[in-house]
């Protein structure tokens, strides 16, 4: 049977599979998505990098304990760090050898400044150590110390540090920080044979008989009360008798003598 040579029109056929438009507009979706985040990650990268908002200067308020020198000196790490970078958790951890500080809030200030405010534990008695005199809080946290004690405008507490941690120094502490400050500016010492026996001494040397820790925002309430109203003349008497004693122990029943 003789062989016959396929012509150049009867050439190899070549198949060829067409990519629909259905596919085209399953993939550019993706890929845009990719370009988005890609350019989303180099912007961040730069924000968060930039020597431009690296922190230059700290500016720091609410400290009246507190040194600002110890304060700038605590966060000096954070010097050139980008602002942000810098977490009010950071500023916390590097301020937490200083005891006056109690918590800490922060604010960026761009191109390179960082507002640090600070709220400090607040004094409520001075705590007499030989010659020495200690503001200290109600768990007893040393903020410092004055030589001169009146100027601080706190009851004073006899002892020493060895009375901290102590049941009757809780005790007055703890009466102490219920009482308003224009309160505590008026008295003159607190003292406590016992947790259940505190007493106050105003600056002009009349007495509080406190007692026990209960019921004391009632019994704060009581002595406010008593001290801006002094008791009134009876009848057929000139002049109230004097009051040198304001018994607040049980404070639904006060009793001024």
């Amino acid at each position: 049977m003789p062989i016959t040579e396929p012509s150049e029109d009867q050439g190899a056929t070549v198949l060829s599979f067409p990519i629909g438009r259905g596919a085209t507009r399953r993939w550019w979706p993706w890929a845009l998505a990719g370009g988005v985040l890609a350019l989303i990650a180099v912007i961040m990268a730069v924000v968060l990098f930039s020597p431009a908002l690296a922190l230059k200067t700290v500016k720091v308020d609410g400290t009246k304990l507190a040194s600002e020198t110890a304060v700038q000196a605590a966060l000096k790490p954070l010097q050139g760090k980008s602002l942000t970078q810098i977490s009010q958790s950071q500023v916390q951890d590097l301020l937490a050898n200083l005891p006056q500080v109690q918590s800490v809030s922060i604010e960026a200030r761009p191109p390179s400044t960082l507002l640090v405010h600070i709220v400090e534990r607040l004094p409520v008695a001075v705590l007499k150590n030989g010659s020495k005199y200690i503001l200290v809080d109600p768990k007893g946290t040393q903020l410092g110390s004055t030589s001169n004690p009146a100027a601080a405008k706190l009851p004073l507490i006899d002892g020493g540090t060895a009375a901290i941690g102590q049941a009757t120094f809780s005790a007055m502490t703890a009466v102490l920080a219920s009482l308003p400050a224009a309160v505590r500016a008026q008295l003159q010492s607190a003292a406590a044979k016992s947790p259940d026996a505190v007493e106050l001494t105003l600056l002009n040397g009349k007495k509080v008989v406190w007692g026990d820790a209960s019921e004391m925002a009632l019994k704060s309430e009581v002595l406010q009360t008593l001290l801006k109203n002094p008791p009134k003349a009876e009848p057929g008497k000139p002049e109230p008798a004097p009051v040198n004693v304001y018994d607040v122990s049980s404070p639904r029943h006060p009793v001024t003598r």
